[in-house]
């Protein structure tokens, strides 16, 4: 069996969603959450926050690969600075258990779970939880996002942990 670690870096919520992927080559929900930060923190103590509360889920599940979202062009530039360093956080925690770590645009997450790369977040919720089999209701959205890109991991590997 092999898993598959999917991450929604946020600043404030940062999304995880783990599935396995046995020799049925059905995936499977493992598990799912997110890691809220509190906005009245340093940014250094938020980041350390992700850090180490992924380092911990990725040490205690040990995922054969995380994959993530990668950084989207925002109309607000620092929407996006802050991402990039909620992704370094979470790319360093994979690293440093060193598991190899693929990036998705989120275009190519939403075509590769919903068949439109302009999906809506109620499209991407509905399609991961028909997918993976779940009956209620995935929240927050950043962790059914996460759960979208571990998936959109499995689809592009053609089903074949890379």
């Amino acid at each position: 069996m092999h898993s598959i670690l999917g991450i929604d870096p946020g600043l404030n919520i940062t999304g995880y969603g783990l599935i396995n992927i046995s020799d049925s080559d059905n995936p499977q929900l493992s598990g799912h959450g997110y890691i809220r930060t509190n906005s009245r923190q340093s940014l250094a103590d938020r980041l350390k926050k992700i850090y180490s509360e992924l380092f911990t889920l990725i040490q205690y599940n040990k995922p054969d690969i995380v994959a993530i979202e990668n950084i989207f062009y925002a109309e607000n530039v620092k929407t996006a600075i802050v991402m990039g360093h909620a992704r370094g956080a979470a790319i360093v925690a994979a690293v440093n258990n060193e598991i190899d770590v693929k990036e998705y645009s989120p275009r190519e997450i939403k075509m590769s779970v919903v068949g439109n790369g302009a999906a809506g977040k109620m499209q991407v919720r509905y399609m991961v939880a028909n997918l993976l089999g779940i009956r209620e209701e995935i929240e927050p959205d950043d962790a059914s996002d996460a759960l979208a890109v571990a998936l959109c991991h499995w689809h592009r590997s053609n089903k074949v942990l890379v």
